[in-house]
This record gives C-alpha cells, structure tokens and sequence, in this order.
C-alpha cells in the first residue's frame, strides 16, 4: 500500500485513521471494529463489502 495514499484514507463511517494490514491486505479501523479488503491493490471502503473485526 502507497504510504501518501494511507496517510489520505480514511474511515468512510467515522472519518479515522487506518492501519494497513498487510498480511491479510486489509485496512483496519480501530475505532468502528472495521476492515476494509483491499482487491488488486484497490481498497474496497464500502461499508456493505466490509467486515467486523
């Protein structure tokens, strides 16, 4: 993941930080219990395609 891109993502739910993760290629959101895929490097932030920490 391109670190200037991580450093302008954020949690479409909440608007905070997230960590990437890359052994499972996901975004995490500590703050909502959230991870966001990431799918040929592309970052899936719909709230609908996430899953629950």
């Amino acid at each position: 993941m391109d670190k200037q891109l991580l450093k302008i993502l954020a949690c479409p739910l909440c608007k905070g930080k997230l960590i990437f993760k890359q052994e499972m290629k996901e975004l995490h959101c500590q703050f909502d219990q959230i991870a966001y895929s990431i799918q040929e490097g592309i970052p899936i932030m719909l709230s609908d395609r996430s899953r629950i920490l």
